[in-house]
């Protein structure tokens, strides 16, 4: 029998029952539109935080404490007191591919302005912080290197805590609010930069000078981190080595004995977050594609029944002719054109759903090719394997007792 006639003749099975078709068909439909939305939501999410650290620029390099270990116990808080400036002033002087080095020294603490407060993080830096972190102006200034020397009592806001304390829209410049009881005088706000690919709003924030935040609002003689930036993205993995060789000089470190710092890169950054989220998008994925292998028992199960219905046909045929290999391709064309068909159905559903879903968190989908492709693929494989055993069974069958069955 010819493959036209072979399609034929399985459409015109599945359309004497339709109902039946299609809720066969659904299986597959919702594990195939389950697993396309999936890959695309999670796709959508990964290039949008590949996208979010990128803008902070791929040459960006961080350093920070390693918790020490000893006797394989940690040792704790000691380890956050392993940085202090004379590690930025000794990288300012060393480094030869690092174009800007920048403190930071963070504190939680409440703010307030008249009758309104709000929690957040105040942020102790130089000026090239900015510069590293692609942070901008958006009204008056940043602090000056007099200010820095001086302890001064300045900050400047982002425009989460500019709406929470002032109300959106205000211009705070010139004003002053009190952290930890303090008062300090607003000189400057930031551009909004909105929430990063990571849910984390980077708006939530006050720049201050970090001595100040280090002496008068943490009270410490060390530094929560240093900023710097390669002279270029090329550079990033040679400057990473030339800090880690900087900072063991200047901690007096011996060969045997592990960093108590950590360097991390932002391209290393990048790679790893894309590694994360690659593996959750597969694991939902493999997890969605459960409901295919539901599906494709629903298959198996409907086939069988047709074949059962059918026994005098498929007696019929023989006894004209047909040939077991006949009738095993037969149903095996009927299993397969369920299967794909459903799955074609399921990827346009799975479009649509992660389409819908889009807006609500805030992350565009991206349907891959490929993420298609393997869909038909599986779909294939699933009207074959389990359209295989109904139609083996249908080959198999004796022409005289299939005319004889009732």
């Amino acid at each position: 029998m010819h493959f036209s006639n072979l399609f034929r003749v399985a459409i015109r099975a599945l359309f004497r029952n339709k109902m039946r078709s299609v809720l066969t068909m659904l299986g597959i439909i919702i594990g195939v539109a389950s697993v396309i939305a999936m890959l695309a939501i999670g796709e959508g999410s990964k290039a949008s935080i590949s996208g979010e650290i990128s803008k902070m620029g791929t040459n960006m390099i961080m350093v920070f404490p390693n918790f020490q270990q000893r006797g394989g116990v940690s040792l704790g808080a000691s380890s956050s007191m392993a940085l202090k400036y004379s590690d930025v002033v000794a990288l300012r002087k060393q480094t030869t591919v690092v174009a800007l080095i920048a403190p930071e020294v963070s504190a939680n603490g409440q703010v307030i302005y008249g009758n309104e407060n709000t929690q957040t993080t105040i942020h102790g830096v130089s000026e090239d912080y900015l510069k590293i972190r692609k942070l901008e102006i958006s009204s008056g200034r940043l602090f000056t290197e007099s200010e820095l020397r001086n302890m001064a009592k300045v900050c400047v806001l982002g425009q989460t805590v500019v709406d929470n304390l002032f109300g959106a829209g205000s211009d705070p410049v010139g004003k002053t609010i009190r952290i930890k009881k303090l008062p300090f005088l607003v000189i400057g706000t930031l551009k909004d930069k909105g929430e990063s690919g990571m849910g984390q709003d980077q708006d939530d924030l006050i720049l201050a000078p970090y001595t100040t935040v280090q002496r008068r609002l943490a009270n410490i003689d060390y530094i929560n981190g240093i900023y710097a930036s390669a002279i270029t993205e090329d550079k990033s993995a040679e400057a990473k080595e030339e800090i880690e060789e900087i900072l063991r000089r200047t901690h007096k470190l011996k060969e045997s004995e592990e960093n108590d710092f950590r360097v991390m890169s932002q391209s290393e950054l990048l790679e790893t977050v894309s590694t994360i989220t690659s593996i959750m998008t597969y694991l939902l994925g493999a997890i969605a594609g459960i409901s295919l292998l539901v599906g494709g028992i629903g298959i198996m199960n409907i086939m069988l029944v047709s074949v059962t219905e059918r026994t005098r046909e498929i007696g019929l045929r023989m006894s004209i002719g047909g040939r077991g290999h006949d009738i095993l391709l037969q149903f095996l064309v009927e299993s397969m054109l369920i299967s794909i068909l459903g799955g074609a159905i399921g990827v346009l559903f799975g479009y649509l759903i992660a389409r819908g879903v889009s807006p609500l968190i805030k992350t565009e989908a991206i349907v891959r090719t490929q993420a298609v492709g393997l869909a038909f693929v599986v779909c294939f494989i699933i009207g074959v394997f389990f359209g295989w055993y109904p139609a083996r069974k249908a080959s198999n069958l004796n022409p005289i007792d299939a005319l004889r069955y009732e």
